[in-house]
């Protein structure tokens, strides 16, 4: 196992959560991909999607449904500051996940997290948990519970 499944599966559990994490077999590089391996709308799939803060430095993980993008400049005004592209080696860096992988739990170092409230319109959604082969099923609610993130528009159709 994973030290990021691992480290996400520590975190679930010390939060209080029983949650199964399942192992994906086929491709899922893309929300239209995994939603079809698990049997879901795409927007039920949680792509978590890093930003870089070009005055702080800090990350910022927007929360998206698959089938939205980003607005970065809703998403800028959110963070309360621009904000840029994380590259592959920030994003490790800062919360220990690979791209494809980057869960809403576990981080390495405390991140800024915002959700888009589409994701609240379903019973369960699906997010990564720490690889690009594992996911989780959550209620939303929980979700935003347990991240204490910020629920507010930053998405524009993909």
């Amino acid at each position: 196992m994973s030290k990021s499944l691992k480290r996400v599966r520590a975190a679930l559990e010390s939060l209080g959560l029983d949650i199964e994490i399942r192992h994906i077999t086929v491709p899922t590089n893309t929300a239209a991909q995994a939603a079809e391996a698990i049997g879901v709308e795409i927007n039920q799939i949680v792509k978590s999607v890093i930003f870089l803060g070009q005055t702080s430095g800090k990350v910022a993980l927007f929360l998206t449904p698959g089938g939205r993008r980003v607005d970065i400049d809703a998403a800028s005004q959110l963070a309360g500051e621009p904000l840029g592209k994380a590259d592959a080696a920030c994003i490790r860096q800062q919360t220990g996940f690979a791209i494809g992988g980057v869960s809403p739990f576990g981080h390495l170092n405390p991140i800024a997290s915002f959700l888009d409230p589409r994701l609240l319109e379903f019973p369960l959604i699906w997010a990564a948990a720490g690889t690009p082969h594992h996911m989780f099923a959550i209620a939303p609610a929980v979700l935003v519970e347990k991240t204490a993130c910020t629920v507010a528009p930053f998405t524009i159709s993909g």
